[in-house]
């Protein structure tokens, strides 16, 4: 009877260690949020200088329009063989005035995160289809031919 309920021990020990491993696999990727420190960030009392010491350098600043800081943060949950998936995901946008102030401080969620399935394994592109021989051949003759915009036409500073 001990022999059993040590075979059974084992089995249920080894079924607990081998289900260990089945485990998700978390990531943090971007900004580590601190809440505390990001509701800090007040609109009218806050500036750039004051931000940066508060948050640290952000993920990435808007190149048109209204100045903005984007601090963006995602945790990403996996289990293995199988798809990384996104657990949490949050982007923190501080927006600037010219002077340099904080106007607003808004935090978006996974609720804007847009999918994209890309369809097949090619880019649509617009233009004409080329071949291999076309892309490898397809300057050849063309330059420095008449009218194709060459070097070699003599119309230049000595022709």
């Amino acid at each position: 009877m001990k022999v059993g309920k040590l075979a059974s021990a084992a089995l249920v020990v080894s079924l607990a260690f081998a289900a260990s491993g089945c485990g998700t696999i978390r990531e943090s990727q971007g900004y580590v949020v601190d809440q505390l420190l990001v509701s800090s960030v007040q609109p009218g009392i806050d500036n750039r200088q004051s931000v940066e010491a508060t948050l640290g350098r952000p993920t990435f600043t808007s190149q048109f329009g209204e100045p903005t800081w984007y601090y963006v943060s995602s945790v990403t949950g996996r289990k293995p063989f199988v798809r990384t998936k996104i657990e949490t995901h949050q982007v923190l946008a501080v927006k600037f005035d010219a002077a340099g102030n904080v106007v607003a401080a808004d935090t978006t969620g996974i609720d804007q995160v847009v999918y994209l399935a890309p369809d097949g394994d090619k880019t649509p592109t617009l233009g004409r289809e080329r071949s291999f021989f076309e892309d490898l051949f397809g300057n050849i003759g063309t330059v420095g031919a008449p009218g194709a915009g060459g070097g070699a036409g003599g119309r230049g500073p000595g022709g």
